[in-house]
């Protein structure tokens, strides 16, 4: 199943690098630098997981269709926008993203954050159109649900948190409630999304909604030891930086054997939610493997 997975991830992220170059402006007028700077961002780099995570949920729920790849390239819009932003000099001021240069870093802040809210914007206006699902109340549901996901009660709202809780603030439900809005707000989306899109119904909604937040958690904790013991060159990004900064993290709190742990728990509760599908959902169980041994 390893291989099958490996195959299937990457055969997504090449669909999904050609689904994005449809959807992305091409660079024109007086304002085709910001469009350079989005098209720079978005294309030729990231492991596509989220989109990964929309396409299989649909096709898990029996679905494959266009649509789906355009609402997956939708919700990798917000993503890359919110790796722009996380980068800036304001925020975490990372200048290397993917291997590359952050964007504030091959063009400049302004054109950073510019580039970063037009990539939000073309994901919404995405959404509305027909390709997406022929019934406007599903991409109505969404959008909806996209912006939530998004929103001060969703990734943003776990960066503030990230960004303003005190050491003496960091426990466990702080942390949890920290890693399940900044990272698994989206990759419960992208699962979600998936199900609508496939025609899911309550219980698997239900079912879906329970592995994606035991994997979005897995996944964060996963990224907190890669923080600790990972290795830059392979991350195409800067570790051992939420460490040496005090920020909020499992390992902080249970140390490194405890997270790894704490993941391992999480990893099991992901794939316990995906028994009824059968073998229908091997792809999707394989991901947890994936996330609890990724090294980038």
């Amino acid at each position: 199943m390893s291989g099958t997975f490996q195959t299937r991830l990457a055969n997504i992220a090449t669909e999904m690098e050609t689904v994005l170059a449809q959807v992305l402006p091409e660079p024109a007028g007086p304002q085709k630098r910001v469009m350079e700077a989005m098209r720079y961002a978005a294309l030729k780099g990231g492991k596509r997981f989220r989109p990964f995570l929309l396409v299989e949920a649909a096709r898990m729920m029996g679905h494959e269709s266009l649509g789906v790849w355009h609402a997956a390239a939708a919700l990798e819009c917000v993503h890359v926008y919110s790796l722009i932003h996380d980068d800036l000099p304001c925020m975490d001021d990372d200048d290397l993203r993917r291997g590359k240069p952050s964007v504030h870093k091959a063009y400049d802040e302004a054109l950073a954050v510019l580039a970063g809210d037009a990539l939000l914007t073309l994901a919404f206006e995405t959404l509305t159109q027909d390709i997406i699902h022929p019934d406007a109340k599903i991409r109505l549901q969404l959008i909806s649900d996209l912006a939530a996901s998004s929103g001060t009660h969703g990734m943003i709202g776990g960066q503030v948190i990230d960004i303003t809780a005190s050491q003496t603030q960091q426990d466990e439900a702080l942390i949890t409630q920290l890693q399940a809005l900044k990272t698994g707000a989206l990759m419960h989306y992208a699962v979600i999304a998936g199900g609508r899109l496939g025609g899911a119904s309550r219980d698997d909604l239900r079912n879906l909604s329970r592995f994606a937040d035991a994997l979005g958690l897995a996944f964060q904790i996963r990224d907190d030891i890669l923080d600790v013991e990972g290795d830059s060159t392979a991350m195409g990004k800067h570790t051992g930086k939420d460490f040496g900064l005090g920020k909020a993290t499992f390992v902080g709190v249970h140390g490194l054997l405890g997270a790894k742990a704490k993941a391992k728990d999480l990893g099991e509760a992901a794939k316990t939610a995906l028994e009824p599908y059968g073998h229908k959902a091997d792809i999707l169980k394989a991901s947890v493997d994936f996330v609890l041994n990724r090294q980038k």
